[in-house]
């Protein structure tokens, strides 16, 4: 099928960021969005679930509450919309198949928890916790736990209840995942164990609630792409501590003998890039928070006026150990670290 051509397609990065998001118009139909959904659908299907969760195109990945659906980031709709993403956020949250399916099986388990309102039975609340829970504004999780599966990034499942449920059920549902031997001895098999019997008790049954409802739709957002990504950038905003000086100075020179070796500040700025990628995958960090902790260290570098002596592989690849070990201090050390919702 041709995709379909919007006008606002070749405009420029600074005019396409003044349009309206109710006026990109796109839809889940006619893109490769659609045939992920239908391979949910499929998979919902061999599982014996008859809800089939509704997508609609918004600002965001979400199910709302009492709605048994999924809303879909604008941006996964067109390549257009996906490099301007890529741009402004320096990543694509879904923006590969298997990314796009991990958060589509993760999104179900919301819908299916709505639309069956499984929170309300007690052997759910015994093994998640109550739904009515609080979300914070942060968590604090451990990387170590066994009480929780492991699906998306930063141990999302620690973070609240249903999202809890969310993870096990993804879990539960990809195909080949394997799950009785990969959490073979982890208290979290419990919590699977217990997904697939509930499963197999709503096998084939209708939904209590079946409401196509859209909440939020790319229709009814009046505000531009500039606003939304300001608003988005802020959330992960970031102010590192300059704390950083003692390991540059280790890692690199201060002799005044090396005045001529190239500056620290510029290695680092070459390879900015390909090491925020690899900590971001490694730590689960977003890459936009990231690249504000390599601002600092570049200005560090050069206020410090820091040189690179010696192989420039080897310089790269301790940086990017050291800025994944402050990463993950400040993911998981004494101070707590931003709520991430999906």
């Amino acid at each position: 099928m041709p995709r379909r051509k919007f006008a606002w397609e070749k405009l420029s990065d600074d005019e396409l960021l003044q349009q309206r998001l109710s006026s990109l118009r796109v839809t889940v139909e006619g893109t490769w969005l659609e045939d992920c959904v239908a391979t949910l659908h499929e998979e919902l299907d061999e599982r014996g679930i008859r809800l089939r969760p509704h997508t609609w195109i918004s600002s965001e990945w979400f199910s709302p509450g009492d709605v048994p659906g999924i809303a879909i980031p604008f941006y996964l709709a067109h390549p257009r919309l996906m490099k301007l993403e890529k741009k402004m956020m320096f990543d694509v949250e879904g923006g590969t198949w298997r990314e796009c399916m991990a958060i589509l099986r993760h999104e179900a388990g919301h819908a299916i928890q709505h639309g069956f309102q499984l929170q309300r039975r007690r052997r759910w609340q015994q093994l998640f916790g109550p739904s009515s829970k609080h979300y914070p504004r942060y968590y604090r999780p451990n990387p170590a736990s066994r009480r929780y599966v492991q699906h998306l990034r930063l141990w999302y499942a620690q973070s609240h209840p249903d999202e809890d449920f969310a993870e096990t059920f993804a879990v539960w549902l990809r195909p080949r995942s394997n799950w009785r031997t990969r959490y073979e001895g982890w208290p979290a098999l419990k919590k699977l164990e217990y997904v697939d019997e509930l499963m197999g008790e709503i096998a084939g049954k209708r939904p209590l609630i079946t409401t196509r409802e859209r909440v939020d739709p790319l229709s009814q957002l009046s505000q531009t792409l500039e606003e939304h990504y300001k608003k988005k950038q802020a959330f992960y905003a970031f102010t590192p501590p300059k704390t950083y000086d003692r390991d540059l100075s280790r890692l690199f020179s201060t002799d005044p003998r090396h005045h001529r070796s190239k500056p620290a500040s510029s290695l680092i700025r070459r390879h900015r890039a390909q090491i925020r990628r690899l900590v971001a995958r490694w730590t689960g960090e977003n890459q936009l928070t990231l690249d504000a902790v390599l601002d600092d260290m570049i200005s560090r570098c050069r206020e410090l006026d820091l040189r690179a002596v010696g192989s420039e592989q080897k310089l790269v690849l301790d940086f990017t150990v050291l800025v994944t070990a402050k990463t993950m201090h400040a993911l998981f050390g004494p101070s707590r670290r931003k709520w991430i919702a999906l």
